[in-house]
C-alpha cells in the first residue's frame, strides 16, 4: 500500500508545484509534502480522500503537524 499512496502523492505534489501556506503569504516556495487538511489518524476515507490533501514544503508541513499533534482533535 505504501508504494500505491507514495505514487499518489508523487503524483499530486507534480501537479500542485506550490506550497499553498507560502503562497497564501506571497512566497512561492517547492511543495515537496502531500498534507492531509484534516488528519486522517487512521480513517481510510481521509487518508485517500484527494479533497483532504494540499501541497506544502517540508517546513509548513512539520509547523502544521506538530501544532496537529499537540492538540489532537478526536472524532468519535
Amino acid at each position: 500500500a505504501s508504494n500505491v499512496f507514495g505514487g499518489s502523492l508523487g503524483y499530486f505534489t507534480a501537479i500542485v508545484k506550490v506550497c499553498v501556506r507560502c503562497k497564501a503569504q506571497g512566497r512561492f516556495t517547492a511543495a515537496t509534502v502531500v498534507d492531509h487538511i484534516i488528519p486522517h489518524r487512521g480513517d481510510p476515507h481521509l487518508m485517500w480522500d484527494e479533497s483532504n490533501w494540499q501541497a506544502l514544503c517540508k517546513s509548513c508541513h512539520d509547523r502544521k503537524t506538530w501544532t496537529e499533534d499537540r492538540n489532537p482533535v478526536y472524532r468519535y
